[in-house]
Order: structure tokens, then C-alpha cells, then sequence
């Protein structure tokens, strides 16, 4: 037996024993329960409710720890028995027990007959107190691994809302979007090696894939073994611990095994644990594989399901709470997994189906799964109590003598009301077409219960797709709610549509927009803030983001925090796309609003399901779209990083190029900060992909029209900042795609200008030099297109991008007309020719070879103290390339500002280079101009003239040879800057180290900088110091006392011999350490490095120089033609023009160009076009991939064994029917010969009663008839509300009738129903309270009875013992229950009606019938809806509920309306409050108006406005699923019967 600790004092060396980690327990007050009923006012811990802590709760912190030791023991309690009463049975070793199962010592020591209990018997009410719990903490499983797991010992009495706060704030665990409480046989048992397969992959995806808690009873045996082994399997196969699996143990304290390991007053961090199955004898360990257990206390030891009712409340307060994610908030649904199982779980399958939870049967596990599953198929009138012992008979034959007559009627009954409840019960059949998996059929039931839940309108679907999305299961989307059940609008998508997004299910998101939703018309401006409000913490463009606020805060001096806004996400965006784009998202001036946007005050953006919907809630005047909604989507994805979503909404796209270029650009500016390394590597791979999408969409257009695809390049594109393809190309260093040879072609075209790119470079030079030669055919040049040629129609139906009905030929002719240069034209042939960028960077070298060559002729011959004529040409030539470079840095075609000009303009290495130049060489000149410095300048013109010629170089980029090898030097010589760091280390070590050794205090600065490092660094060269060694040492070559400026200090000498003293042995020693690491290590470090440099750039030379010669095209394409000093006559006539005509320029010369609407929009259409054929290529490429192939095939060959598999179980049942009917079939011939053989011994014919059935009934039970999902048969044959087992409004149960034994004809000699009459307080008429046969005797039944009426609609009724008997048979309950009277109860329902119309007055129909609106009404303190009539009151015509709807006023006018209504039911109401001796009986009149301008109706209306404000009245849509009392719903059929109106 567990022994367990329990003691009013602990000494600290005996905590110590139990919690090695805790001292001496600190004293706690004791708190009531009552204290803690409502949540919020729990006591918490200031990081109880920290969220951020939840992703890993295992091993628990410091902090942790402290919080539970302070909450726990405050809010949560144990049970102590605190009077020892001698029992009469023993324990398992023969020792003495207390009635509540303990040992005398396990009691406290006051519990030994206290004074106060002396003589009384033993009342768990009263010796059973509540105390602080001392078991709490980690639990780990010795000897199991690192198996951890969270437990808590709570009182059996614990609010179960105080338990949910443990597990959500203190343990860490996220709220789950759907609850399975698996439940069955407690003790182990035999299922099938497939079943069990099937069952435990099942359960454990439907957890990982939903985000689900597990619910079971915690042990290591029966179901939760099962339960728990499942989990351990998912955990070994899988290698992360993002799908951790919540299994929430709830056992009874009192019969866990080694419990007394857990206790620990302090908590227990770790609590050691031994699993030990053999000495466990009646009581039960618990199973390691659960994370979670709580353990319920009442106070006893060894009687189990103590637990049942906290854990059923615990169910249905989790199962009422909302969970909000991503934008959607739904109720948590929860479901009943039913494995095997006894009379326990049959309780509690019943429970579960009375309150409207599914059940999910597993058959084949055994006992009462089996028994419900064999017979759920079944009508419910041939579920009978013989069947059902057949039953029990087979599947508890060890235990089928237990089952008493009333235990049979029981099990009968019970059992027909779960069947009777189809639409809650959902049997797994191994084998059963669209149920291969458990997971399948778990959420299949709950859509099914969904779906026949009552609901108003479009909720129920509502209610399904949020429980879908919060799922992540699209596969059910798609199969059990995009059905042609129900026709989705797009517009009722766009709030799981935007929760899709936020949540990061690309998968819905593809499903929605297969459904029609129009991103147009989801993407407005207040969803775009609403995405970005809802981004991931985690994300750097929140971080980012965050920043901008930050900063916009500080700099309005603000104390809150400001919103975000769509130009603030435009801030960082330019950031990442670069200055080159406008902003995407316009910044609204102060006081006014967003130029795109028309923001609605009283809509709040957050989490909720609410407001999310309100988003898309408003009229069509007030929501504002955005100029692209597919860029808007494409960027927030990308941003977040979000791979599968970005590739989802980029095939959207139009301008698919730009868009995927600038992903590339922003993913590859976002990896540069970001910290994770992993997600860098994402971010960059995924830059990649967006660059080959790119590359490929260009591809396709290429091929299909150079022309096209080229204009495509330099497009300005409105939706991304007015920026080009091209342009975010480079930005981005996306070399693939500019080495492309589309792209190459088309800058190939701008390098030769309107000349042909066959010219040789020889005939271009050729002309230079002797331009006449332009007007010979040396030269050839380009034609264009000429006006006149237009395009017929005919032509343009052959293009192959026209798609019909997206454009109109005639609204795109424009870009077909042609004009064409003519070759007669002499000067149209001289500006073509000059004005060729080829043409002008070939002049500019001529032009800059000759400043090189004057500049060199006049250092070295020609400068004299007066400057020469030559020299003032050079300072001429000089001030044209000031000009020019002035030029460059204030030419702003885009606005940017001459700020950002700037910074663009000394980006570029070669302007750094240029400007060094000219500021040395102006630094020069003015030395040079002031007499006394006129040496010194001629040797700084000198070094200008050093940087003015590596400036050559940036004219080798046009040479593909030379070009990468500029790049190659100039990697090297960063390469060389971080060596020199290394050999410093060398040289200056081992200078100073030498000039220390050889010589004595050398005080001259220059002699120290030679000896230390000019000296050293000659050295690694071969260029040895002769003294070094002291053999070649010359006293003659150095000063002895350091007084020779021209020689250095001589060493230490002897000053007899003046021979050297210093050990020459080091300094040999040191000099060959210096070689060998400087000349061997360092310098072929150094070549290494070079040569990875050059591998590096070698191979990737092409690229490279296809990249960077744009930059040199770009330059001399917007570069004035004439060369310096020429130059200057461009810049005096822009200067002119600009400065003092004040003309702006009529063209920049710039790679974009903006095309019209039409022509914009045609070459759209043709890239998006291209773009899917792109998309289809890719994905039959995919599927030709050898990989891919080999993984589809291994699917179809799972898909086929499954198959068989599953035919095989198929076979093998349909053969087991066949030999069971075979079997009863013998059996009846057997009985039919029996009986012939007696008649034949009798010389007589038996009675036809004694013939034995012809037919089988044992083949109708097992014939397959599969009636889930259908509706129960047309009436049942008795009352079925009127025998629910819990009467309403009371704890009183009534005895189980099943329906054989509902007719009073019957013979039921079991039926003992008890008594049940309610009291009702300040009514003034009602029969007596407490019936005796004198006040029985009293009351007149079949006729009137003063001013009641007792008289029923089905005739007399028989009165037996003084009371009246239900005509319509038991109920299992006597009395008159809640009802006023016995006998008939007599009420009034109305039925007002109208048709259903749209706003123009027609009637809207549905499957061709008229739709109605009925009038309801939800009285106070009910939940539900209902007919606005009920019971009569004696002497009154009108119901009172039905007053309470209508003014006084209105009362005869609506009587008058009944009077011209149709009676629809007279009779029997089969009402929940009917007892064997008084029912209710009904008259329901259908009011309907057929005219939407009737009189009376609008009378009506205006009275229903002025009813009592705690009611709600409404007008309803009618059909089957509307939400009112299931009798009321019958009579609704009745009315549209009559009417012949949808139901």
C-alpha cells in the first residue's frame, strides 16, 4: 500500500529527505476556496502571466519555481481526513484502515477521535478538511530518460477555473484549439496490431496538426497506456520539439502508486518518480509519457473516478473559453475518443452526447465500443433490451453475470438516446471509406456536429471554416465546408482570409483565392495596418518598424507610443529598396488624411474575430483600395520572410518581374541585419529564387519578342516606387540577371546608340578621325519604326500574348506604328553618329590620353616659374572635367535632392578617385603658383598626375579581359590591407627586438623609424644588415656615437678591438625566425590569398563584367557628346537653358521610360501571360524530376497496399456477416424441425403464435446500413424529450424506460420511478405540493375543474391511485414535475409568419420554394429561442409569455388574428417537463401575412418595438437548423408544410 506523509510539523531534515533542493517549510495560511471562484482575482506573480516564457517550460527557472511555491499552496488545496473511524475492511496487507482507505499512522496526529467527534459515525462532509497541497512541481520518471512532466495535487472541490489559470499562466501552456478527452477501459487490453497503428497515428496527428490538449485519466494501463505510447512514438520519430504534444493526465490521488515520492510542500523540481508495475497490486502508477497530470484529492485512498467530475467540469470550462489566433476567435471545441471501456464509460459517452459534445467510437477495441458500434447503424426502435443482452452477452461475456434486469434497462436506455443522436456520434470502422484515419474521423465529427447544430444564418459555416483555419487542416476545408451545401460569397472570406495571413497558412490562402476572393477587393488600406499591427515580434521589420516609431515619438514629443501607418512602413521600405524608389505609401500632411486611405474612428484594430470582421463590414463608399493590392500582400510576406506565402501571392502578380526583383532586393538588404544565421540563409536563398523567377519570366519574353521583353527592362513602374527592372536589378547586385543575355542585348543597344552593333570598332574610329566617311555605307545604322505602317487587326489576333476579352486591339495599335530613319540625312547621320555612347567614350579616352600626355610633357620639360600657354591648357582641360564632374553630382532627373545626390555620387569608387585628383592637383596648383613654394607644388602636381593615371583603369571595364581583372585588383588590395596587419606584428617585433639588441640608446627619430621598420621590412627582400652576424662588420660604415646624420649608430663593440659584443648567435637565430614566418608563412599566406581572390572572380569573370560595364554604358549614355575641354560648350548651353531660359529639359537621357496606359497595359497582359506559361514549365518540370518521380511512386505504391489492406478487412468482415447469417439461418431450421417433429407427435398444428420466424434477424442487425448523417426516421414512436433522463430544473433522475417499455399495455414490473413535484412559490393556482389521497380525491379529472381545464384533446385519460396517467405512456418519473396541474396542461403557440423578401420586394426562394420569416423571442434567463406563446393560465385566452411580448393594446387586435388563423396541432406536446401524471397539450395557429404592406403586420411591428427591453425579439429566417425548442421545431415543419414553403 503507497504510504503517504502526511504531518502537522516537517522537520528540516526530514523536507530535506523528500525535497532534497528546500529548507524548512515556511508557514502558509490557510485560504478558503470561495476566495478563488473567479479568476481575475487570483493572486499572481508579476511574470505568472508572461507569455513569452511559454515555447519551453521544461526544465522550470528559477523564477518559475519561486511563483509556484508562492501561488500554489495559496490558491490550491488538498483533502485530509481528520477523524479515524475504523473500518470494516483491511487493507491489502491485513493492517487496520480508517473508513477513508488510510492507515491510522497516515493520518494526522490529531485525528485520533478528537473530543468534538467522540461516538459519531464517519461523514466525509464534515471529516474531511481542506489544506494547503504539498505535492506540486516537476515529476521525472526514473530510470526513463529525460522524461519530464508538470503535476499537481488539487482538492477534488478546486474550481476548475483555478486549474485552467495553473496550466495557461503558470505552466506555460498556450490555450488549445481543440480539446480531445479520450476516455474507455481502464485496465489493459488486446486491440489489433493495425487498429492500434491506425488509432495511435491518428490521434497523435490530429494533436500536432490542431494544436490540441489531450484529456485522459493519466495512468499507465488500459486507454492511457495506449494514449501515451502513441505519444512516445511521435516523440522518437520526431527530431524537434515544435510539435510537442500536450497530454494532460487527470487521475485520482488516492490510487497512484509511490505518490508519496511526490510530496513535497516546498514543490518538488524534480520529483523523483519510479514506475513500478509489479508491486502497484489495486492502486495504478502514472504513465510517463503524459506532460501534464493532475491529481484529484478527496480525501480517500483506493476508490477510483473520484476525478470524474472535476475533469468534466475542467472540459466544459475549457471548452467554453474563446481562443483568439491570427484574427480568428472561436470556442474551443472539444471531442470524446471512446477506446473499449465498462459502465463508466458508458456514463460518461452519455454525459458527453447530453451536452452536445461528439463522440468518436473506435470499433474493434471491445466491450462498450463494440456494443454501441454494432448497433448504431439501427433504428432506434430495434435497439431492444434482448438485443442489447445479445450484445453484453458477447462482449462482456468475463463480466456478463454482473448485469442485473435493471442494469439491462439502463444500458437499453441510455444507449438508445446516444444512437438517437446521430449527428454526435461518429463510428471508426476499420476500412470505412473516407476514414482511413483516426485524425479524419475525429474532426469529421465535430464539422458534423457542427453542421447539425442549430445556428441563425451563415454562422454554423462560419463557425467551421474558423475551426478549419485554426486547425490547419485545409484537407478538411476542403471536403467537409467547400461543398455544394453551402455557396461562399468572397467577400464573407476575407476575415479568415486575413487570419490566414496573419497565422501563416499559405495553404487557405491559396484555397480562399481558388474561392473566388478578389484580392482588389480584400486588400484596403485599414487591412494592410491591420496586417502590419499583427507581425510577428520576432520579425527584424518589426524591430525596424518599431524604430520608426520610436523615433517619430521622440520627435513630437510624445508620451504614447504612435500607431502604425502605412508611411511609416513606406520609411523602411524605401530603406531596403533603395533610394532610388519613390515612396510606396504616401505620408499624409498634418491634419489631414491619407491621400489613398479614409480611416473609419470607431473601428478598432486587434486580435478579435470582431473587429477583424469589421474591417470588411462597411459600406462601399468608405473603404479605400490601394493602387496594387497584390504588391501590397507580396511585400508583407517577403518582409516576414514568409516563403510559401510570397510564392502564392507573387503568382498573382502582373508586374511579376519588378515584383520578384525587388523581393530579391529586400530579402538580401534584410539579411544583412539580421542576427540568426539560419535566417539569413533563408532570406538569402529565397533572394535567389526570386532573382531565377525573375530571369525566367525575362527568359520567356525574350523568345517571344526581343523588342517587348527590352521595354520591359526600362518601364517605370508606378506600383513600386517608379523605379525599373533594370534599375532594382543593379541596386540588388543581382549579377544572373543583368549578365542575361536579354539584358546584355539590350545595353549592347544603348552602348552602339542608333548605329547597328555590327559596326566594327574599326570603322567607328575610323570615322572619328575622318568624319566624311559617315556618308559612305562604312557605317550602318539602325531602323526603326515609321509612321504609316500600322498594325492591322489581323496581325495583332496572331500575337500570341492577346487574350480575349482583356484588351482591345484598338486601344493598342499606338505602339505598332512605325518611323524610320532616313540614310540621306546628313546631319540626322552626324548627331546619330556623335551622339553614340561608344562614339563618346572613345572620344574621352582620345580627349584624356592627350590631358595624360600634356600633363607628362609639362612636368618633365615644360614647367617654368611662369606657367606656359601648354600649362594653361591643362588648367583649361582641368576646369572642363570640374565641370563636368560638378555636372554629374546636381544631375537629379528623379527629385531626389542634391543631399542624396551627393551621397550617391560618392558611392562610386571612381568618383572618390576623381574628385582626390582634382583636389590634389588644385592643392598642387596653388603650391605651385606662390613662388616660394613652386617645388614642392611641380611635386604634388606629380602625384595628381600618379592618380589622374590609375583613373585609366575605369576605362578597362569596357574590355571584357581587362574589365574583371580591375576587380580582381582591386579585391587584392583589400586583401593587402588586412595582411599588412599581420606582418606589422613581424616587422615591428622583430625591428625592435634587433635595434635593442645591436645598439645603445639611439636617440635620432629618423635612424629609430629605419632600424625598427625600413631596415625590417628590407630584409624579408634580401637586403640583410652586413653587422647583423658581426663577421662583415665595418666600423667604418657606422657612427660610434651616433653624431654622423648620414650613418647609423654602431652597435655595442669592445672598446679594446672595437669588434662587436652583442651574442651574434640570437640575432642569427631571430633573423631566420623572421624569414622563415615573413618570407615562407606570411608571404604564401598572402599569394593563397590572391590566388582565392582571383579563382573567386575567375569564374564568375563573365558576370562580373557583364555587370559593372552597365555602369560605364549608363555614364557616357547620359554624358554630353562633346570631350573635354569641348565639353564646356554642352555645359554653356545647359546652363543657359536651365539656369537662365528657365526651360526644363524635354528628355533625360535615362535607361526608363514611362509608357502610356494602354501600351502599359498591353505589355502587362503579355508578361503575365508569359508568366504563367513560366509557372506551368516549372511545375512540369518538377514533376519530371527523377526525385519527384521516385517520391510519387512510393506514395502510389503506400496509396495501393493501403488499398488492399483495406479490401482484405473489407472481404473478411463481409465473409463473417455471411457465415453469422449462415449460423442463424441452421439455427431457425433447426427450431422449425423441432417444432414439426412436436406438432407430428401431438397428431395436431401448433398455433401460428409458436411458428418460428422465417427471416433472419441476426442478418438485419449486422447488414450494413449506414445512417449517419441521415435524419432520424420520420416520427419516433413515443415521447423521447419527456424521458431524458435528468428532469429539468432538478436533480432529480428519472428511471431509464427504453421504448419498448414506454405503452402502459406493457408489462414492466421493474418500473419504479420516483416522485418529483415542484413547488411553485406565489403562484395561485397549482395542485397540492405533496400529494395525499384526500387532496387527490379532490381534483376532477376529464372535465373542468372550476377555472382549470382537465379535459385532454386525445380523449378521456385513465386516472390510477388518484392520479392521472400520461395517455401517450411512461416517462419514468411520477409527480406532476414542474408543471402546475396534474393531467393536461393546456398551452398556446402562434406561429406568425411572413415571406422573406430582397430589398426591390420579391420573395427569395431557395430550391425553388418560397423562404419564410418566422417571429421569435429569447425570454430572460433562457438561452434559447422560442415561439413567443406557452402555457395558458385558468381563465385566460392568452399565454403570459405571449403578453409580455405585445402592449396591452395590441391583445385583442392579435386575438382576432388567431381567430383567422389555420390550426396547424392540436394535441400532445412531448415536452421535457411531462411526467407519468401531467403533461403538456398545445393549440399551434399559424398567423401568416402574404402581403409585405399588410396592415396588421406592420401594426405588429410597431408593437413588438415597445416590449420589455430584457427580451429580444426578432424576425428569423426559418429552416431546419434554426435555434429553438426541438417541439417548436416540429411544429415550424408543420407551417411550412402548409404553406409550401423551404424548410
Amino acid at each position: 500500500m503507497a504510504a503517504r506523509g502526511r504531518r502537522t510539523k516537517v522537520l528540516p531534515s526530514e523536507l530535506n529527505k523528500v525535497c532534497p533542493e528546500r529548507g524548512v517549510d515556511s508557514a502558509t495560511h490557510p485560504r478558503k476556496m470561495s476566495d478563488f471562484e473567479v479568476v481575475p482575482n487570483l493572486q499572481q506573480s508579476s511574470s505568472s502571466v508572461s507569455k513569452s516564457r511559454r515555447k519551453a517550460h521544461f526544465p522550470t527557472g528559477s523564477n518559475e519555481k519561486e511563483n509556484l511555491i508562492s501561488w500554489i499552496p495559496e490558491n490550491i488545496r488538498k483533502k485530509e481526513c481528520t477523524y479515524f473511524v475504523e473500518s470494516s475492511q483491511t487493507s491489502d496487507s491485513g493492517r487496520i484502515v480508517c473508513e477513508c482507505g488510510y492507515l491510522r499512522e497516515q493520518h494526522l496526529e490529531d485525528a485520533a477521535k478528537p473530543p468534538i467527534f467522540l461516538g459519531k459515525e464517519w461523514d466525509p462532509s464534515r471529516h474531511i478538511q481542506e489544506m494547503p497541497t504539498d505535492a506540486f512541481g516537476d515529476i521525472h520518471f526514473t530510470g526513463l530518460g529525460q522524461k519530464m512532466g508538470k503535476y499537481v495535487r488539487v482538492s477534488s472541490d478546486t474550481p476548475p477555473q483555478v486549474i485552467y489559470h495553473l496550466m495557461t499562466q503558470h505552466w506555460g501552456l498556450d490555450a488549445p484549439n481543440l480539446l480531445i478527452s479520450v476516455t474507455g477501459g481502464a485496465k489493459n487490453f488486446i486491440m489489433k496490431p493495425r487498429l492500434k497503428n491506425i488509432f495511435r497515428q491518428g490521434l497523435v496527428k490530429v494533436a500536432q496538426t490542431t494544436g490540441a490538449w489531450i484529456i485522459t485519466g493519466g495512468s499507465h494501463a488500459g486507454v492511457m497506456k495506449q494514449v501515451g505510447e502513441a505519444v512516445r512514438d511521435f516523440i522518437l520519430s520526431c527530431s524537434h520539439k515544435e510539435g510537442e504534444i500536450v497530454t494532460i493526465g487527470v487521475a485520482t490521488w488516492g490510487t497512484v502508486y509511490n505518490r508519496e515520492s511526490l510530496i513535497c510542500p516546498m514543490g518538488g523540481f524534480p520529483a523523483e518518480y519510479i514506475l513500478d508495475e509489479e508491486n502497484q497490486g489495486s492502486l495504478s502508477c502514472l504513465d510517463s509519457n503524459h506532460s501534464h497530470f493532475i491529481l484529484v484529492d478527496d480525501g480517500t485512498h483506493g476508490r477510483y473516478g473520484v476525478e470524474i467530475p472535476l475533469r468534466t467540469k475542467l472540459e466544459k470550462l475549457i471548452s467554453e473559453q474563446t481562443k483568439v489566433k491570427g484574427g480568428v476567435a472561436i470556442k474551443i471545441p472539444i471531442v470524446c475518443v471512446v477506446l473499449e471501456g465498462g459502465p463508466g464509460t458508458l456514463d460518461t459517452i452519455y454525459n458527453a452526447i447530453t451536452n452536445g459534445i461528439p463522440c468518436v467510437i473506435v470499433e474493434g477495441s471491445g466491450r462498450v465500443a463494440d456494443v454501441i458500434a454494432q448497433v448504431a447503424n439501427l433504428p432506434v426502435a430495434k435497439i431492444t433490451i434482448a438485443l442489447i443482452q445479445k450484445k453484453l452477452s458477447v462482449f462482456f461475456h468475463d463480466t456478463y453475470e454482473l448485469f442485473t434486469e435493471s442494469k439491462l434497462v439502463e444500458w437499453t436506455k441510455k444507449i438508445q438516446d446516444i444512437v438517437r443522436s446521430r449527428q454526435l456520434l461518429t463510428i471508426f470502422r476499420e476500412g470505412k471509406y473516407g476514414q482511413q484515419d483516426v485524425d479524419v474521423a475525429i474532426l469529421q465529427a465535430l464539422f458534423k456536429a457542427s453542421r447539425n447544430q442549430d445556428h441563425f444564418g451563415r454562422e454554423n459555416w462560419d463557425h467551421q471554416l474558423k475551426l478549419a483555419v485554426a486547425w490547419n487542416r485545409v484537407d478538411i476545408a476542403r471536403s467537409e465546408i467547400f461543398t455544394d451545401d453551402h455557396e461562399w460569397k468572397p467577400t464573407d472570406l476575407h476575415p479568415v482570409m486575413a487570419a490566414a495571413l496573419v497565422s501563416n497558412k499559405p495553404e487557405f490562402v491559396k484555397l480562399f483565392l481558388e474561392q473566388g476572393v478578389r484580392l482588389k477587393e480584400f486588400v484596403t488600406w485599414d487591412t494592410l495596418v491591420y496586417l502590419y499591427d499583427n507581425m510577428a515580434p520576432s520579425c527584424l521589420f518589426h524591430s525596424k518598424l518599431q524604430k520608426v516609431l520610436l523615433e517619430e515619438r521622440e520627435h513630437t514629443d510624445g508620451s504614447k507610443m504612435p500607431r502604425i501607418q502605412l508611411h511609416h512602413v513606406s520609411q523602411v521600405l524605401r530603406e531596403l529598396l533603395g533610394c532610388s524608389t519613390q515612396p510606396l505609401y504616401p505620408k499624409p500632411k498634418h491634419m489631414e488624411r491619407p491621400r489613398l486611405s479614409i480611416p473609419v474612428p470607431h473601428i478598432k484594430l486587434n486580435v478579435q474575430g470582431s473587429s477583424l470582421r469589421s474591417l470588411y463590414k462597411r459600406s462601399a463608399g468608405r473603404v479605400t483600395f490601394t493602387m496594387d493590392p497584390v504588391r501590397d500582400l507580396l511585400i508583407w510576406a517577403v518582409v516576414q520572410n514568409r516563403k510559401e506565402l510570397a510564392e502564392i501571392i507573387w503568382a498573382q502578380s502582373q508586374d511579376c518581374m519588378v515584383a520578384a526583383l525587388a523581393c530579391s532586393k529586400i530579402l538580401k538588404e534584410l539579411a544583412k541585419e539580421e542576427e540568426d544565421t539560419d535566417t539569413t540563409d533563408d532570406m538569402l536563398a529565397l533572394a535567389e529564387q526570386y532573382e531565377h523567377k525573375a530571369i525566367g519570366v525575362f527568359t520567356d519574353c525574350y523568345r517571344k519578342d526581343e523588342e517587348r521583353a527590352q521595354k520591359l527592362l526600362t518601364r517605370v513602374s508606378e506600383a513600386w516606387g517608379k523605379t525599373t527592372c533594370l534599375q532594382l536589378a543593379l541596386e540588388a547586385k543581382n549579377m544572373n540577371f543583368v549578365s542575361h543575355g536579354g539584358v546584355q542585348a539590350f545595353l549592347t543597344k544603348v552602348w552602339w546608340g542608333k548605329m547597328c552593333v555590327d559596326n566594327g570598332l574599326w570603322r567607328v574610329i575610323a570615322c572619328m578621325l575622318f568624319f566624311p566617311l559617315l556618308y559612305t555605307s562604312l557605317i550602318t545604322f539602325r531602323y526603326f519604326l515609321q509612321p504609316g505602317h500600322a498594325c492591322t487587326k489581323t496581325c495583332w489576333d496572331k500575337l500570341p500574348w492577346y487574350l480575349p476579352g482583356q484588351l482591345s486591339p484598338a486601344s493598342t495599335l499606338a505602339p505598332c506604328r512605325e518611323k524610320r530613319l532616313q540614310p540621306a540625312g546628313i546631319l540626322r547621320r552626324l548627331r546619330a553618329f556623335f551622339t553614340a555612347p561608344v562614339v563618346i567614350f572613345h572620344m574621352n579616352i582620345l580627349s584624356y590620353f592627350t590631358f595624360l600626355l600634356l600633363f607628362a610633357y609639362v612636368l618633365m620639360v615644360d614647367f617654368q616659374p611662369l606657367p606656359s600657354w601648354r600649362e594653361y591648357l591643362i588648367y583649361f582641360w582641368l576646369f572642363s572635367l570640374v565641370c563636368e564632374e560638378t555636372r554629374q553630382l546636381l544631375y537629379d532627373p528623379d527629385g531626389f535632392g542634391v543631399v542624396k545626390m551627393a551621397s550617391l555620387y560618392f558611392k562610386d569608387f571612381w568618383n572618390k578617385l576623381d574628385i582626390c585628383a582634382i583636389l590634389v592637383f588644385i592643392t598642387g596648383l596653388t603650391c605651385r603658383l606662390i613662388p616660394s613654394t613652386l617645388y614642392p607644388g611641380r611635386i604634388i602636381l606629380s602625384l595628381a598626375f600618379i592618380i589622374f593615371c590609375l583613373r585609366l583603369m575605369h576605362i578597362f571595364t569596357v574590355s571584357k579581359t581587362l574589365g574583371p581583372k580591375i576587380i580582381i585588383v582591386k579585391r587584392m588590395m583589400k586583401d593587402v590591407f588586412f595582411f599588412l596587419f599581420l606582418l606589422a606584428v613581424w616587422v615591428v617585433s622583430f625591428g625592435v627586438a634587433k635595434q635593442a639588441i645591436l645598439i645603445h640608446n639611439e636617440e635620432r627619430v629618423e635612424w629609430l623609424f629605419r632600424g625598427v621598420v625600413y631596415h625590417s621590412y628590407l630584409t624579408i627582400f634580401g637586403q640583410i644588415p652586413s653587422y647583423i652576424d658581426g663577421v662583415n662588420f665595418n666600423i667604418d660604415q657606422c657612427s660610434p656615437n651616433g653624431t654622423d646624420p648620414y650613418k647609423p649608430k654602431c652597435p655595442e663593440t669592445n672598446e679594446d678591438n672595437k669588434k662587436p659584443i652583442f651574442p651574434e648567435w640570437l640575432t642569427v637565430i631571430l633573423l631566420c625566425l623572421y624569414l622563415l614566418f615573413t618570407n615562407i608563412l606570411l608571404l604564401n599566406l598572402l599569394i593563397a590569398m590572391f590566388n582565392y581572390t582571383f579563382q573567386q572572380v575567375q569564374e564568375h569573370t563573365d558576370q562580373i563584367w557583364k555587370f559593372q560595364r552597365h555602369d560605364l554604358i549608363e555614364e557616357y549614355h547620359g554624358r554630353p557628346p562633346a570631350p573635354p575641354p569641348f565639353i564646356l560648350l554642352n555645359h554653356l548651353q545647359i546652363l543657359v537653358q536651365r539656369g537662365l531660359l528657365r526651360r526644363p529639359a524635354r528628355h533625360h537621357k535615362q535607361l526608363k521610360e514611362k509608357l502610356e496606359k494602354n501600351e502599359e497595359a498591353a505589355l502587362l497582359s503579355w508578361e503575365t501571360y508569359l508568366k504563367e506559361n513560366y509557372l506551368q514549365h516549372q511545375q512540369c518540370q518538377e514533376k519530371q524530376n527523377t526525385e519527384q518521380k521516385i517520391r510519387d511512386i512510393a506514395q502510389r505504391v503506400d496509396v495501393l497496399a493501403e488499398l488492399l489492406d483495406l479490401d482484405w478487412v473489407k472481404r473478411t468482415g463481409l465473409v463473417e456477416q455471411r457465415l453469422v447469417s449462415l449460423e442463424d439461418q441452421v439455427h431457425q431450421s433447426t427450431q422449425a424441425l423441432r417444432w414439426i417433429m412436436q406438432a407430428l407427435q401431438d397428431n395436431g398444428f401448433g398455433s401460428g403464435e409458436d411458428m418460428p420466424p422465417v427471416g433472419s434477424s441476426k442478418a438485419l442487425e449486422t447488414k450494413e446500413v449506414d445512417l449517419e448523417g441521415k435524419s432520424e426516421e420520420s416520427q419516433p414512436l413515443y415521447h423521447v424529450l419527456a424521458r431524458n433522463l435528468l428532469y429539468p430544473g432538478s436533480h432529480t433522475l428519472r428511471f431509464p424506460v427504453p421504448d419498448e417499455k414506454v405503452p402502459w399495455e406493457v408489462d414492466f414490473p421493474l418500473y419504479d420511478p420516483p416522485v418529483y413535484s415542484a413547488d411553485h412559490k406565489g403562484m395561485a393556482v397549482q395542485d397540492p405540493f405533496s400529494p395525499s389521497l384526500e387532496s387527490l380525491l379532490k381534483i376532477n379529472y376529464n372535465t373542468m375543474d372550476g377555472l382549470i381545464d382537465r379535459q385532454s384533446f386525445h380523449g378521456l385519460y385513465a386516472v390510477q391511485d388518484g392520479l392521472p396517467l400520461n395517455p401517450m405512456g411512461r416517462t419514468g418519473l411520477r409527480g406532476r414535475g414542474r408543471l402546475h396541474c396534474f393531467g393536461p396542461n393546456h398551452a398556446l403557440h402562434p406561429v406568425v409568419t411572413r415571406w422573406r423578401r430582397n430589398l426591390d420586394g420579391s420573395i427569395i426562394r431557395k430550391s425553388l420554394k418560397k423562404m419564410l420569416e418566422v417571429l421569435v423571442a429569447q425570454y430572460p434567463l433562457s438561452d434559447v429561442w422560442a415561439l413567443p406563446g406557452g402555457s395558458l393560465e385558468p381563465g385566460e385566452t392568452l399565454p403570459l409569455k405571449l403578453k409580455w411580448i405585445l402592449r396591452r393594446e395590441f391583445w385583442p387586435q392579435f386575438q382576432n388574428l388567431l381567430k383567422q388563423g389555420t390550426e396547424i396541432h392540436k394535441g400532445y406536446l412531448d415536452d421535457p417537463r411531462n411526467t407519468d401524471n401531467a403533461w403538456v397539450e398545445t393549440v399551434a395557429i399559424s398567423v401568416h401575412f402574404d402581403n409585405q404592406n399588410d396592415v396588421e403586420m406592420k401594426r405588429l411591428n410597431s408593437f413588438l418595438q415597445g416590449c420589455d427591453p430584457e427580451l429580444c425579439v426578432r424576425w428569423q429566417v426559418l429552416d431546419k437548423r434554426i435555434p429553438l425548442h426541438t417541439n417548436h421545431k416540429e411544429l415550424l415543419h408543420k407551417v411550412s408544410t402548409l404553406l409550401s414553403a423551404y424548410y
